[in-house]
């Protein structure tokens, strides 16, 4: 049994004044195991966040099915229930935003225990162990979130989430609204802490190179449906959906020599999630598209251990991309020039 389950999940917003839906959200599933890293990718619009309100009960899903540890989340039982209250944790995008401008650091991370009705000297003691873990001096702790820097801001949002002990993070793009050095500090940050508490994380991101550091298997969505997923190395070496690979090259590394040799181009415009397409939501811009694509939606298969496409010609993609996983080869370059040293003069 998985830690968290996700069936069929559908989230549709009603427009005002009118009968239409914004389908944001169609039929999705997947699965998080204890100590894994599930990233969900995807263009704005793609149902990312929404995804991640739905499972942290912050709106309610039209229709699916969401569950945690077996349990059925929904109804009378939800993650503000007392046995599972804490369990499930959120780490926001802006860290400015989600901290309490009038309330110093110690009670911004202190709040989840107050909630929980944990005694004040027992507060106290795992405030500042998830300081300390989370690399904030101690006397920052007296500090306001003005007084410190938006890096340190983030740290002490990711403190407030783990003190509760949570078996799953939400991470909502938690490292868009930061400088590249703090972003790497947050990700190396985010390692550690799930290699040495076992948390589960959903990694909501834009951020290709974070998320082939950071995760395990990842899920691409595309207008709310999950078009492919995969272990993170297999999905970002051999792509197998058009949409994958059009994401994947998209992203400008720095080194022009390392590119993904990639043939497939989109075209067009991404239909309106208040008219989607009858079939293959991609197949008005995909170059590859066939009748069966604009007639039905692909089947889900599976195209090797763990890795499932929704795409009728999934195995002509795939040989249209060499494999090679350009984020791997950039990484292990920098890592060679880093390691080389300074020439000494």
């Amino acid at each position: 049994m998985s830690l968290l389950e996700i069936q069929d999940l559908v989230q549709h917003f009603p427009i005002a004044g009118s009968k239409s839906v914004v389908r944001a959200v169609n039929e999705v599933s997947f699965s998080l195991e204890k100590g894994e890293t599930l990233a969900l990718v995807g263009e704005s619009g793609s149902g990312k966040t929404t995804i991640g309100r739905c499972v942290l009960g912050l709106i309610r899903p039209t229709a699916g099915r969401i569950s945690f540890r077996g349990i059925d989340l929904g109804g009378s039982k939800t993650v503000r229930s007392p046995d599972l209250r804490g369990k499930l944790q959120l780490v926001f995008q802006e860290p400015t935003e989600s901290l309490n401008p009038r309330q110093r650091v110690f009670e911004q991370i202190d709040e989840p225990l107050r909630a929980l009705k944990v005694p004040r000297p027992d507060r106290e003691k795992k405030v500042r162990e998830a300081a300390r873990r989370v690399g904030l001096a101690e006397a920052l702790l007296d500090r306001y979130p003005a007084e410190v820097s938006m890096g340190l801001q983030q740290r002490v949002g990711i403190a407030r989430a783990m003190i509760s002990d949570p078996e799953v993070v939400v991470l909502d793009e938690p490292t868009s609204a930061l400088d590249p050095t703090a972003r790497a500090e947050i990700i190396d940050l985010l390692i550690r802490i799930q290699r040495d508490l076992g948390t589960a994380y959903l990694f909501i991101s834009h951020d290709l190179s974070a998320v082939r550091h950071i995760s395990h298997r990842i899920a691409v969505l595309y207008l709310g449906k999950i078009v492919e997923q995969g272990p993170s190395a297999t999905l970002f070496a051999q792509p197998s959906h058009p949409y994958s690979v059009a994401l994947l090259s998209s992203v400008l590394l720095p080194n022009p020599r390392i590119r993904s040799g990639s043939s497939i181009r989109l075209s067009g415009e991404i239909p309106s999630p208040i008219n989607l397409p009858p079939a293959c939501y991609l197949a008005g811009r995909c170059p590859l598209a066939i009748e069966p694509c604009r007639s039905a939606m692909p089947p889900v298969e599976t195209v090797a251990p763990n890795h499932d496409v929704r795409c009728y010609r999934h195995g002509e993609v795939a040989g249209l991309v060499p494999d090679f996983d350009s984020f791997a080869r950039f990484q292990s370059e920098a890592d060679r020039i880093l390691s080389a040293g300074v020439p000494a003069l």
